[in-house]
């Protein structure tokens, strides 16, 4: 087995991230963390490899919080290895898996499977959501303890796959066992059934945002909210997507955003706005909750700008071009997206959309605070020797034929974007340099705080 220890490096550079700001600086790792961080060639160590890094942008290590990477059950789609190839090509030096996979993550036994699959075969570190279902809603707060868990991961509403606690009393349960702070798919299932009976006619992938409307968003973060205010438990809604879930958290008391709730968007979400997704890119952008209507694009990015959102993910979710080729309501909901996650963003902070320092807070300092992963999400001395170096002078376009994901295509395929991954380390060790992978993967579970 490749050694999954810390790698010794020399990283050198003008515009590396450190207190909000890009700064000259020299950083020394040792045994995969950082040990001092000073001024290039102050007390510079002769006994370790050097990087010169130059004008590129050395942020802290990012994380993509919300993937599928289907193993085990859906190997046609992707792996944990092209998964996690996918990621570190983004830029992204860790992952958080979500649990409806086959056999579903809801046991000790599945989860230990999923961590021994990823140790040394993934290119990058790892954490595992434990599924809340009826069946072990009693065992969470010992399932959540367990090596390589990153915390509990609840559906509100049905979506791919069969995990469900639709009513208010199983919410209460799962969220009253415990500490980790649970992620919520938050759509409201009596709604979404009643819908789906109303519109025998859905025969078009433009029908999607009618069967998941707003309302069902709303109900279910409303419910949800209330439900953690009763039980004091902290929760993190998952790809929120309409401007009425954006009013709810505007509303909330002083000290709870970014406390006991965390919120996270989807680039899609932001980027892509119906009907035109639909009538040009038809079943390939419907996921579940879905793309909607310019008015909710709008707000979502009100909320990024003003700092209402603390995490963007890339709900990775691939399938394979045949499966998505089925008419619709056949087809299955969800898209590819952790190797663009961090590109598109740095697109729009290089448009002006938005600052790099919401950037590094969606995506590195946010996810670490959230999940309490331990020596993630800084540059400072004791971290982990984790970064994401970029480029802003490069521009590409995004190809299918390009990508690393099994699946081999893109919603985005063919956009332009400013500014492109140039290295991802981890642990001290570079993993992906300038569109090349070197191996051999030593990706290891992530430490978080509720596991100790």
């Amino acid at each position: 087995m490749p050694d999954l220890h810390g790698q010794d490096l020399l990283l050198s550079g003008r515009q590396i991230w450190l207190d909000g700001a890009l700064r000259s600086a020299e950083l020394e790792v040792r045994a995969g963390r950082v040990i001092r961080v000073g001024r290039p060639g102050e007390g510079a160590a002769t006994d370790l490899p050097r990087l010169e890094l130059k004008d590129l942008w050395v942020l802290p290590g990012m994380v993509d919080t919300q993937v599928h990477f289907r193993e085990p059950g859906f190997p046609e789609k992707e792996d944990l290895e092209s998964g996690s190839r996918a990621a570190v090509a983004g830029g992204m030096t860790a992952f958080l898996e979500m649990p409806n996979t086959k056999p579903l993550t809801i046991t000790a036994e599945a989860l230990a499977d999923k961590v021994t699959r990823a140790t040394a075969r993934c290119w990058c570190d790892f954490g595992f959501f434990m599924g809340a279902s009826p069946e072990n809603v009693e065992q969470l707060p010992e399932l959540e303890r367990l090596p390589g868990c990153c915390g509990v991961k609840i559906f509100m509403g049905s979506s791919t796959g069969a995990l469900l606690l639709p009513d208010d009393d199983g919410l209460r349960r799962a969220l009253a066992r415990g500490v980790s702070r649970v992620s919520v798919h938050a759509e409201d299932e009596p709604r979404l059934k009643a819908l789906k009976a109303t519109h025998p006619e859905a025969d078009h992938p433009r029908w999607h945002p009618v069967l998941r409307d707003p309302e069902c968003a709303r109900l279910a973060v409303a419910r949800l909210l209330a439900a953690s205010e009763e039980t004091g438990r902290p929760v993190h809604i998952l790809h929120m997507n309409s401007a009425e879930e954006m009013d709810l958290l505007r509303a909330l008391p002083a000290g709870v955003l970014g406390g006991r709730v965390t919120a996270e968007l989807t680039p899609q979400h932001l980027l892509l706005a119906a009907p035109d997704c639909y009538e040009k890119l038809g079943s390939r952008v419907v996921m579940n909750p879905p793309i909607r209507e310019e008015r909710h694009r709008a707000a979502l990015w009100q909320a990024l700008q003003a700092g209402l959102i603390h995490v963007l993910g890339s709900d990775h979710a691939p399938h394979t071009r045949t499966q998505k080729g089925v008419p619709y309501p056949g087809a299955p909901s969800g898209m590819p997206g952790t190797e663009t996650l961090l590109p598109l963003l740095l697109d729009q902070v290089l448009q002006g959309a938005i600052s790099l320092e919401r950037l590094v807070a969606v995506l590195a300092e946010g996810p670490a605070r959230a999940f309490g992963m331990e020596g993630k999400g800084r540059i400072e001395p004791g971290a982990r020797g984790d970064f994401t170096v970029l480029d802003p002078a490069a521009e590409w376009i995004v190809d299918d034929g390009g990508l690393q994901s099994r699946c081999g295509w893109s919603p985005f395929h063919g956009r332009r974007l400013r500014g492109r991954v140039s290295r991802t380390i981890i642990r001290g060790r570079v993993v992906y340099a300038e569109g090349a992978l070197l191996g051999p993967p030593r990706g290891r579970a992530l430490e978080f705080a509720h596991a100790r």
